[in-house]
């Protein structure tokens, strides 16, 4: 489903990602684990071309993510969950949900928002999906933080995709409400086989729903694998502090660390 190799990307002097190697199958919930600047924001958005890689090979349901030229192709298999909603807030949480659709219709049905019988039942049961069809002709700005991600995985839903691509989707939300969001990205995952890439900062929200969690610090992955093979010495791998990392890099004498993680990395902390 996803292939990526050798995977570069670099914002003039500072390179963000450095050489990724990287593959998730059908229906994988793969979360992305890193500090702020690991590459986790990066890595996603080369993988709809909202960012241009430099170098290496992407492949996306069997496109090419780097060479193709047809970015709506890539776009139409590749849906997008933002932090913070980037919903519609004066439409109804049902027109919101069908602009999901809005790629697989003609122009001029995008333009004046003509959907089929088929798309306006699939909004639907998207929202189902999700536990809202009750608010469906209400106006999104009256649903809660939580509610509105729903109706952001539901408007991903509705695109039919081949990947989601979630970028931090519960940062906002208090732990019940994360949980609830992640729970429903998760179902859609397996029950519809869909391949999800979540960027997360929660280590113990990653262990709980991750399938599998791909670890990046300093843009390398240096972490790949399933939650119960995750150590502590993984978790500081993937967090380690700058300095120490442009000391090893340098080929100096690693800063001594403490030999157990922070509170903040232990598998079982809190949200």
């Amino acid at each position: 489903m996803i292939r990526i190799r050798q995977l570069t990307k670099q914002y003039g002097s500072n390179v963000v990602l450095r050489g990724i190697d990287m593959d998730a199958a059908p229906g994988e919930f793969v979360v992305v684990l890193g500090q702020s600047g690991a590459g986790k924001s990066t890595l996603l958005r080369c993988l709809n071309r909202l960012v241009t890689p430099d170098a290496g090979e992407v492949n996306v349901a069997g496109l090419d993510a780097v060479n193709n030229t047809d970015t709506l192709a890539l776009r139409r298999q590749v849906a997008m969950i933002f932090q913070h909603h980037h919903v519609v807030p004066r439409l109804s949480v049902h027109k919101n949900v069908l602009t999901g659709r809005l790629g697989a219709v003609s122009t001029l049905s995008s333009i004046f928002q003509f959907f089929r019988r088929e798309d306006v039942a699939l909004a639907h049961e998207c929202l189902a999906r999700v536990g809202l069809a009750h608010k469906a002709d209400a106006r999104t700005d009256s649903l809660s933080g939580g509610q509105m991600q729903r109706v952001g995985i539901a408007r991903a839903l509705a695109q039919q995709p081949r990947l989601i691509l979630a970028d931090e989707p519960v940062a906002s939300l208090d732990p019940r409400t994360a949980r609830r969001v992640l729970q429903y990205l998760r179902d859609a995952s397996r029950e519809l086989g869909i391949t999800v890439l979540c960027n997360l900062h929660q280590v113990d929200y990653a262990c709980e729903f991750g399938d599998r969690i791909v670890g990046l610090a300093h843009g390398r992955v240096v972490f790949d694998g399933t939650p119960d093979t995750m150590s502590e010495a993984d978790l500081q791998r993937i967090y380690a502090d700058p300095v120490e990392h442009a000391e090893e890099v340098a080929g100096g004498d690693p800063v001594e660390r403490p030999a157990s993680a922070p509170a903040f990395l232990n598998l079982g902390a809190g949200a």
